[in-house]
């Protein structure tokens, strides 16, 4: 069954298509500029102010960071419900509400003066990060793109967004250096007012020739019933899940593992910045490859790249080439699966269906992302050394390259329609 978020673009008359095409370049370049400041004054801030927020606040660095976990958590616990809006709705009133949101909880964390304000305002910015970053975002261009279109279009979104912590890290840097952390963060909430809601309100609208509608409860859940056992859905799910757990592992661990084998931090850090660059770089690889073949297959192999570089990387750790070498290696998969997750779910799957099904899966892949670094750290102190930890890594990536390389086996998903009519309610 065709999904009709997609044909309309290119079933209409000529010049209504030109004028949906256009509408559609229009979302992607105001998605593009709003998911980078998102990211960049809700996410990636954050490190700069760990720890003249943990001095200020008179706690360790450790309590500050277990705000950010919670933050993480509360996006992960809405990931369903925000989809099923979006499935019903449509991106613009959430996206504009989440960018709202998160003007004021960027003022409201400029005021802060207790660790349970801290970590109120973090799980708000959490919600608001569900309701306006990347997987409504994903929900969005998936509506308005054609199949063909899909991944110039999240890769266009996706690079551009990859460049968020490059902007932002070293701007809030210079902002608490020069005017101090809570002026920094009211500076950083007029950015997001400006750039944010605006372009969510005054851009972003339903697909063409398809208003949103909310459809009866029964079936919906016979369609979603039927996704959630296909057996693809669960090896995609354990694919992208196992392989977040690596990155993260590997984003928090780095540096560390590279200082103990006798780097300096200089180095350390700066070969650990490459991975903003080289996910930007797997991106346009992944998008180019999936060309000629099959994405499914293009994911594995490049996991299974990322599996044998953090694999050996602790036995060649030491000589400062191979390093770099190896961590090219991990980094071009960085930014594979926020590419790849949207444009394999919306193949498979209908798409009205896609930011409910999406949010199944990120709720494992974000408790992944949160909970990983601190498995790792366990496995470090028990070990004594991080060997253990980059082998356990290089495992999941494995895992991760396997299960991808099956979904090939199986044939194209047909969801049950034929005794199922939808009708709006």
């Amino acid at each position: 069954m065709t999904s009709p978020h997609t044909v309309a673009v290119g079933s209409t008359a000529d010049g209504h298509r030109e004028r949906d095409s256009s509408r559609a370049k229009g979302i992607v370049a105001a998605l593009a500029i709003t998911q980078t400041v998102g990211y960049g004054t809700l996410y990636y801030a954050f490190a700069v102010f760990l720890v003249p927020l943990a001095a200020d606040l008179k706690t360790s660095t450790t309590a500050v960071t277990g705000t950010f976990t919670a933050s993480v958590l509360a996006s992960a616990a809405l990931a369903v419900p925000v989809g099923r809006w979006l499935d019903r709705h449509g991106g613009r009133a959430l996206m504009t509400a989440g960018s709202l949101a998160g003007t004021f909880l960027l003022v409201a964390w400029s005021q802060v003066q207790t660790l349970g304000q801290l970590y109120a305002v973090q799980i708000g910015i959490g919600i608001a990060s569900a309701a306006c970053l990347y997987e409504a975002a994903f929900a969005v261009i998936i509506a308005w793109h054609t199949p063909g279109r899909r991944s110039s279009a999240l890769l266009a979104l996706t690079v551009v967004a990859g460049f968020a912590s490059t902007i932002f890290l070293p701007l809030t840097g210079w902002l608490v250096d020069q005017h101090g952390w809570r002026t920094a963060l009211l500076v950083l909430a007029a950015i997001q007012a400006l750039l944010t809601t605006p372009l969510h309100v005054i851009v972003l609208r339903a697909a063409p020739g398809n208003p949103p509608t909310s459809f009866k409860h029964h079936h919906r859940a016979v369609r979603l019933r039927a996704v959630f056992t296909d057996r693809v859905f669960w090896l995609l799910t354990v694919g992208f899940t196992t392989n977040m757990a690596a990155i993260s592992i590997v984003t928090v661990h780095l540096v560390a593992a590279l200082t103990s084998w006798g780097h300096t931090a200089t180095f350390a850090a700066g070969t650990a910045g490459l991975f903003g660059i080289l996910s930007v770089a797997g991106r346009l690889a992944t998008t180019g490859l999936q060309r000629r073949y099959r994405t499914s297959s293009v994911v594995a192999v490049i996991f299974a790249v990322q599996a044998l570089a953090i694999g050996l990387l602790p036995f060649i750790g030491r000589n400062a080439i191979a390093v770099i070498a190896a961590v090219v290696g991990f980094g071009l998969g960085f930014g594979v699966s926020a590419i790849a997750k949207p444009v394999l779910l919306a193949d498979r799957y209908d798409t009205r269906r896609y930011a409910t099904i999406a949010g199944a899966i990120v709720v494992p892949m974000t408790i992944a992302k949160a909970g990983a670094p601190l498995a790792a750290a366990a496995l470090h102190a028990r070990s004594g050394s991080y060997t253990s930890v980059l082998v356990t890594t290089a495992a999941l990536c494995a895992l991760a390259a396997v299960t991808l390389w099956a979904t090939s086996a199986y044939p194209r998903y047909r969801p049950e329609t034929t005794d199922v009519q939808e009708t709006p309610s």
